[in-house]
């Protein structure tokens, strides 16, 4: 038996020491924002008007938003199966495969921000540690996130940078690139956060240069020099947590 714990013990410090400096941070990062409350929870909360419930595990998640419209009740679905639509209980045949990946984007970007930083253990990302960084007077970890092309979506090519704080882990910073839409870079500040059933929730605000073509490497630069523009703020509403049983 002592021989039998001796080798647990080893196999898991190997398992911990082949890890990056990276994957150490993440996972830390990910366990002070709410750890294994993610995959044990469904989440609901408003975002401009439109009703979320978002379940995630690492093998199987439901992103569902709900709002109204001329046409009626509207219910979208994403999960491992695909999208579909339902307006007032019946399910839509007719759209077309340019409309489910606008509509499939843009939950999927809702449920990924508001989930952050849970997901970026996905088996797509890419992470890279940049180092230590300084920004407002405190100190960061600074990570990098690229995608592969195979399971990393239509959005493979974006680019993240996140901002972990060195001693307490809290990610207080994101920027990113995208190319969809127009294509654009934006920084997000943490503006204010609450916690709900272990698990922190953080709205923003959404800040971007003026010229959309800015590397995602000089947002930082930008902002310490004031030269982002406050485009929005990225407020959740009404959240409620509710543990799923194991």
């Amino acid at each position: 038996m002592k021989y039998l714990i001796i080798f647990v013990l080893s196999i898991t410090l190997i398992s911990c020491n082949s890890k990056t400096e990276a994957e150490k941070i993440v996972d830390l990062a990910i366990e002070a924002h709410g750890g294994n409350n993610y995959p044990n929870s469904l989440i609901e909360f408003d975002f401009r008007n439109i009703h979320y419930t978002i379940y995630k595990s690492e093998n199987s998640f439901e992103y569902i938003r709900e709002f109204e419209d001329s046409t009626g009740m509207v219910t979208d679905v994403l999960n491992n199966e695909g999208f579909t639509r339902t307006v007032n209980s019946v399910k839509i045949d007719t759209l077309t495969e340019e409309r489910i990946g606008a509509f499939s984007r843009s939950v999927n970007s809702v449920a990924y921000f508001a989930f952050l930083p849970y997901g970026l253990n996905d088996p797509a990302v890419i992470k890279k540690y940049v180092g230590k960084i300084e920004l407002n007077g405190e100190s960061y970890h600074l990570i990098k996130v690229t995608f592969q092309k195979e399971g990393g979506g239509e959005d493979f090519d974006d680019q993240f940078l996140y901002w972990i704080g060195e001693e307490d882990y809290l990610m207080d910073y994101l920027a990113y690139s995208y190319h969809t839409d127009g294509g654009g870079v934006r920084m997000r500040e943490v503006s204010n956060a609450v916690e709900k059933g272990g698990i922190r929730f953080q709205n923003y605000l959404n800040l971007k240069p003026e010229d959309k073509n800015t590397p995602v490497d000089s947002m930082q630069v930008l902002y310490e020099k004031g030269k982002l523009e406050l485009l929005s703020e990225i407020n959740l509403e009404n959240i409620q947590v509710r543990e799923l049983k194991k």
